[in-house]
């Protein structure tokens, strides 16, 4: 069961408000249409060649070159380049998430900082600390460095209860949390819209393209099996590219929220541990 709700809290209408996001849907189909027309619709992936062009043959009556098969997406229709269009988009943010949380995560294992994080709280040494945040220089480095800024703050205040103190402190790593996990989830939702719908667009072209292919044979006046084998065959080309691209985007939304879950474990793993340590300490 794939996982469809966007953990940030972004809309598909919050995506495209990004300038980067329409760029990004903009030069994907407009690569999507050349390669559509210029390459898969080329005379020389079809029966007769140049003839076609030069004899103004309709491209409705072009037929593939035996195993040819820049053609036979060609003849999928224009459902095509807008399958195109989504894997692209998915490929391009796939890209941008992996880069993203590669960058949030650091130099170095986190799983290595935040035992080192602990090792410092547990004796009391929050400048060696707030100094390791700064070398790591990543999403969860930036939650600490805020804690334990607001530690050594803490320690220092004489008008605050216990309780008090440790409320704050606990304020202070909700307010940084919230800060970085929306730039972690930035954009999941264009993957997991992809999922959804690139197997319905692929399953509308194979209706469209069956449409054709059933109107065709009609018009033909008399039953011929090669022709509707071939229409249902290129109609079925669009179905083979949605669930392509709905499979990938799953994978994909999956794995990347997988990984900001990780993230948010070891945020609030090394967030208890300061709290722990700060409560064992201030008076």
């Amino acid at each position: 069961m794939s996982k469809t709700n966007n953990k940030g809290g972004q809309s598909i209408g919050d995506a495209l408000k990004s300038w980067f996001t329409v760029a990004v849907i903009l030069l994907s189909f407009g690569i999507a249409l050349l390669v559509y027309l210029r390459i898969m619709g080329s005379y020389i992936n079809f029966e007769g060649g140049y003839d076609l062009i030069k004899n103004n043959v309709p491209s409705a009556k072009w037929h593939p070159l035996p195993g040819n098969y820049l053609a036979m997406v060609y003849k999928g229709g224009l459902i095509v380049p807008l399958l195109m269009t989504v894997l692209l988009v998915l490929i391009t943010f796939s890209i941008e998430r992996g880069i993203t949380l590669m960058r949030a995560g650091g130099k170095g294992k986190l799983n290595v900082f935040v035992k080192t994080l602990q090792d410092y709280l547990n004796n009391d040494n929050i400048e060696e600390a707030i100094a390791a945040c700064d070398k790591q220089k990543g999403s969860l480095a930036n939650v600490m460095k805020a804690g334990l800024l607001r530690y050594r703050t803490l320690q220092k205040d004489a008008n605050l209860s216990k309780e008090q103190k440790i409320l704050a402190l606990q304020k202070e790593f909700e307010e940084a949390t919230a800060l970085e996990l929306p730039l972690l989830s930035r954009n999941l939702v264009i993957l997991s819209t992809i999922a959804s719908i690139s197997v319905l667009i692929g399953l509308l072209g194979t209706v469209l393209g069956m449409i054709r292919a059933f109107g065709a044979l009609a018009q033909a006046g008399a039953p011929d099996a090669l022709a509707l084998a071939s229409g249902i065959s290129e109609a079925l080309i669009n179905t083979a590219f949605g669930i392509t691209g709905s499979l990938l985007g799953i994978v994909m939304y999956n794995f990347y929220s997988t990984q900001i879950d990780s993230f948010t474990f070891k945020i609030d793993e090394a967030g208890f541990s300061l709290v722990q340590s700060f409560a064992s300490r201030v008076i």
